[in-house]
């Protein structure tokens, strides 16, 4: 579930919550009980890999093995 910014128009009040991206803007505040609410436009999460072998483990394509050479030394 996304993360949406809230603030107060009238209080001031900033605050993030926890909604659906189906749910409705919430519109009173939970600081003063005023029907002020502007929902905050957010630039998002960026996705962070972390660890290591992600790019080894999943999705490295193997080297060709090398065929043994029928010609004589």
């Amino acid at each position: 579930m996304p993360t949406y910014d809230y603030q107060c128009k009238q209080c001031g009040y900033t605050f993030e919550t926890f909604q659906s991206m189906k749910d409705d803007a919430l519109k009173v505040c939970p600081k003063c009980g005023q029907e002020s609410l502007k929902r905050l436009i957010g630039t998002g999460a960026g996705v962070i890999f972390q660890g290591n072998g992600f790019y080894e483990t999943d999705y490295k394509k193997k080297a060709p093995e090398k065929a043994a050479s029928s010609e004589p030394s």
